[in-house]
Formats: structure tokens, sequence, C-alpha cells
């Protein structure tokens, strides 16, 4: 029997792969259902890849980017736009570049890949989750008591520790340590920050979206790093796609120096001077607040300067523009594990040869977000992680192959 354990994207991908090629692998999962996470990230509109040049692409993954090139070239943006033209799903690009099916739904698109699995002989065994493994025997609770399994070859998918009540847990750790294996420490990635904010701003404005600002802040290689996009002001902070996209540069600020500040422009298409000119017009017998919103300063952008301002400091527009050009966010920590997106650390590549087998365990594959990588969200994360249970697949059946 070939075994594939987690029943996620990569799980998935890989009984794809060896499916394709003729096997029947049977997948196991802890949960009742496949691919919660893959539900959970679609509830937004389900961002399968990105669409930019392909190498700047593949630079998202950071250091681990050498190691995830061959997932990568083996599964490309394309390749996965064309997987879900297979499954009957048209995809196009949004206006960032990512790219989404035309429904922008996960639910149908996880139906039909599952039918598939089933209709080409994927067997599943839901409610089995691992709990040991030593020497051949894989052992996993199930509904009617402890089993043990033993497998000509394993394909483990065991995903990261976010959103644990979706089955990934991060349990797995102390598995593959009692088998001497190297694993880095789970962290978070593609959370959220807190930000000390004044309880009146935090009720008038949780869930409103800072649109078209500029975050700057210089990361712990002395870098400047830039980008213009969206954030989301939460109850605890801020979290979004603009905090996603550098998420891995601010823990690892904050993990060297908490709390830490970073730069918001929040008019990046005006200067300074442009700014100040406007602000030293002449306002009448207008109100702050009314003279403010002729100029575009309004909601959560004129709130944000009431929170670092003293109220006989807003009539400087010397000092207002600089501080709207400029505006000093600090990040006091970074938010738990469970409510990342994504998990950072895990399995060190250094236990796996190319082919993602365990080199002190023939016969045993791992891929997938239990691996120790990170990337933004934008399609990265999904892509990255499918291409690896290819990848997987692939290497399993080149060693089938030879067995034969």
């Amino acid at each position: 029997m070939i075994a594939i354990i987690g029943a996620g994207p990569a799980g998935l991908m890989a009984a794809q792969v060896l499916s394709d090629a003729g096997y029947a692998p049977t997948v196991f999962d802890a949960m009742p259902s496949a691919g919660r996470k893959f539900l959970q990230a679609g509830r937004g509109g389900l961002n399968l890849t990105h669409a930019e040049d392909f190498t700047l692409f593949c630079s998202r993954y950071f250091e681990a980017q050498s190691f995830l090139q061959p997932a990568l070239d083996s599964f490309t943006p394309n390749d996965m736009t064309l997987w879900a033209q297979r499954l009957g799903f048209e995809t196009f690009v949004g206006s960032s570049g990512k790219v989404y099916p035309l429904e922008k739904k996960a639910a149908p698109l996880l139906r039909a890949w599952l039918l598939q699995l089933k209709a080409n002989h994927t067997q599943f065994k839901m409610k089995h989750r691992l709990v040991a493994w030593s020497k051949d025997i894989w052992q996993f609770q199930t509904p009617d008591g402890l089993k043990d399994y033993s497998f000509d070859a394993v394909i483990l998918a065991l995903g990261g520790a976010s959103w644990p009540r979706l089955g990934s847990t991060g349990a797995w750790t102390k598995i593959l340590k009692d088998n001497g294996l190297s694993i880095s420490p789970l962290k978070p990635a593609n959370m959220g920050f807190n930000v000390t904010f004044s309880k009146v701003f935090k009720e008038k404005f949780s869930g409103t979206p800072l649109k078209n600002v500029e975050l700057s802040f210089t990361d712990i290689n002395g870098n400047t790093q830039s980008k213009l996009g969206e954030l989301l002001v939460s109850e605890y902070g801020v979290q979004g796609s603009l905090i996603y996209t550098h998420s891995k540069l601010l823990r690892e600020q904050i993990e060297k120096k908490s709390p830490f500040t970073v730069y918001l422009d929040l008019f990046p298409h005006r200067s300074e001077g442009k700014l100040k000119q406007q602000l030293s017009a002449s306002r009448g017998k207008q109100s702050l607040s009314a003279f403010w919103k002729r100029l575009g300063l309004e909601g959560v952008k004129a709130s944000l300067l009431r929170e670092v301002l003293e109220k006989e400091l807003l009539i400087q527009p010397e000092l207002v523009a600089k501080t709207l050009k400029k505006f000093p966010l600090t990040l006091e920590s970074f938010r738990p594990i469970e409510e990342a997106i994504s998990t950072a650390g895990g399995l060190a590549f250094e236990n796996l040869d190319q082919g993602l087998m365990l080199r002190d365990f023939p016969n045993v594959f791992c891929a997938g977000e239990m691996l120790d990588w990170e990337a933004p969200t934008g399609g990265y994360l999904l892509t990255g992680v499918m291409g690896q249970g290819k990848q997987a697949a692939l290497g399993l059946l080149k060693l089938l192959q030879k067995e034969e």
C-alpha cells in the first residue's frame, strides 16, 4: 500500500500524480473531510497563483527558493491554471496579478478534484490521526481505536500549525523528532501584528481598510523595504496583504527588537510640499474636519493623525504634512500561530534528498507546509505546496520504477 498522510493540497496533488501513473494510493487524514484549510483559504476568493514574471515569482520564497525551485519548475503558475481548467474551472487574472477561478470559490473545485481522484482509484481513510511512527509501523487513532499499519511507501503532507481547528496542529513535530529528524521551531507566517490604538479608534475603525498607502521599514539586514498596497485595521492592530507581504521580515525584526516601528505614507501620490501647501490654505469658517475632508483627509486616515498628534498640533500644516508622509506605526508583537494564515519553520531540508525522500528513511517522502519554508499570500503558498506534492510523488514514482 502507498500511503499519503494528509489530505490538504500537497497530499491531494501527490495522490493525483500517483493515480495518474496507475497506482491506487490511500490518503489518511485526521479530519472527517479533505481539504479543510483549502476551503477556508477560499472563503474570500480562492487565490490559486500569481501571474507575475516567473523569476520574480520564485523569489517570493526567500532563502528557501533553491529548495523550492524543483517543485516550482515542475508545477509553474501556468501549470496551476491548466490544472484548474482540466477540472472544468476557467481562471482570470485580477488587477493585482493574482489568479482566481472565475467563480472565486473553493468548494466546487475541491469537489471536482476529489471526485476525479476517487474515480481514479484513490482511496480515503478519514478520521485517522497519526499518533506514532516506529520503523515500519505507523499508528493511527481512529474511531475504532488505535490501529497499526505497514506501508510500502509513504508521503507525509502533514501541514503546519496554523488554524489548528482545521486539522493542522503541528503534533507531527514530536513524532518526527522522536525519529531523529531535524525540525526548526514552528512560527506564525502571514499573520497580524499588535498595535496600541486608543479604544475609541479600535471600536470605530476595526475592520476598516487603509487603501493606497505605502509601507516602509528597514529589515534585519539593513535593507529598506517599501511597498504600496492595502492593510486592514483590526481589533488588535493591523493585518492584510500589505502586512502579510512583509510578515517574515517584520517578525524577524520584532524577534530582534520589540516593539518595532514601521512607517506609512498615507498619501503616496502627493508630495510633502504639496500637502503642506494644501494644509496651509485658509479654511475660513470651516471646521478642521470639514477642511481636511475637502483635501481628502477623512475617516481612518484623519483619525490616525489624532492618535499621534495632540489637538493643538493638528493645526500645524508642516507637522501634519510630515506625519501624513511618514506616519509611525509601532508593531508591539505578532499574533499567535493559531491565528496565522500559514506557518514558518518545520522539517529541515537537510533531512531530504532531491526527490523529497528522507535520507535516513527510504520510501518516506515529505511535502508541503510541514517543510521549513514560507511565502507571502498571493498564490505563492498554494503553488508551493501543490508543487511539492507533485515533486514528492514524482520522486516516489522514480523509486518504484527502479524497484520494478
